[in-house]
């Protein structure tokens, strides 16, 4: 009779809010507390082909940073006079907008506009500075003013953002990111650096616009033409590597063979690496992790 009289203890329940349950401790778990662990859930299985075709932007980006170091030497050198600088950028110029107008699904007549407008009032700006660039770092050593700009290009290359633009790309949902801004801030003032040391007020106009020409507006045709054509963007970067390595071996063999073993380092090294290390990655997930919202927040 007593056992009949005795209550029976209640089934443990997994709620998430309720307080304690009698009989049971606050950290109380079942049998069946592991049954619901998921292993490697998250995990992405990457195709090492299509790995070594993304890292293809980086390689992209590096010779184009590599060509302007190559036309800053040669302006150092005098190779490169004020009026091939000139006619450097005016060409490269053409050839931007160029791009930007084969790929006019991306944009329209009236920003192509506004962009030439603010391009108009950027060189006028940029030739007025010219004198001030020119005598910025007298008082400076050029091994001081080498080391600051190395290290300068070093930090725009790590904060660069190989998969955008460092201006808002026509059809682009997001701005810049502050990494990249600030990466572009470094290239600006590495170039500030070079300038610097020329003694020609032209050839200095000519080569800031020459450099902020790259470093501003040479990421947004790349990501027009990656937009448009991911095989045209494969056939320009390996022309690119290709006319930017040959240069290179013009000016010295040691630089050649540096750029190589970077660029296949970049493009085939670092994706098998990559490859390998997920067969070691091991993520577990169950009841013990945080509640997520399986709906968007703002809805």
């Amino acid at each position: 009779m007593s056992e009949i009289l005795s209550p029976t203890r209640p089934r443990w329940r997994k709620v998430a809010y309720g307080g304690m349950q009698p009989g049971f401790d606050d950290n109380h778990t079942d049998d069946s507390f592991l049954e619901d662990m998921v292993m490697n859930a998250n995990v992405v299985k990457r195709d090492i082909l299509k790995v070594m075709l993304d890292s293809v932007s980086i390689s992209q980006y590096l010779c184009i940073v590599a060509l302007v170091g190559l036309v800053w030497t040669y302006t150092l050198r005098s190779i490169l006079n004020e009026n091939s600088l000139l006619l450097l950028d005016v060409t490269l110029l053409g050839l931007g907008f160029l791009v930007l107008l084969l790929t006019k699904e991306m944009l329209s007549f009236s920003l192509f506009f506004r962009y030439l407008l603010n391009i108009s009032f950027f060189i006028s700006g940029l030739y007025v500075l010219a004198p001030i660039y020119q005598t910025l770092t007298t008082s400076i050593s050029s091994n001081s003013i080498w080391a600051v700009t190395v290290s300068l290009i070093v930090l725009h290359l790590f904060l660069h953002d190989y998969s955008g633009s460092t201006v808002r790309a026509p059809g682009a949902l997001h701005n810049p990111t502050l990494t990249s801004c600030i990466s572009l801030n470094a290239s600006v003032v590495a170039s500030v650096f070079i300038a610097s040391c020329l003694r020609s007020r032209l050839l200095v106009f000519a080569i800031m616009l020459f450099s902020l020409q790259v470093f501003l507006f040479a990421p947004l045709v790349t990501y027009c033409i990656k937009k448009y054509s991911f095989c045209l963007h494969l056939w320009f970067s390996f022309g690119l590597m290709i006319a930017t390595l040959t240069l290179v071996y013009t000016l010295h063999l040691l630089l050649f063979v540096m750029l190589l073993g970077l660029l296949i380092f970049v493009t085939v090294v670092c994706p098998y690496w990559l490859i390998r290390m997920q067969e070691y990655k091991f993520e577990i997930n169950g009841p013990w992790d945080e509640a997520k919202l399986c709906f968007d927040i703002t809805d």
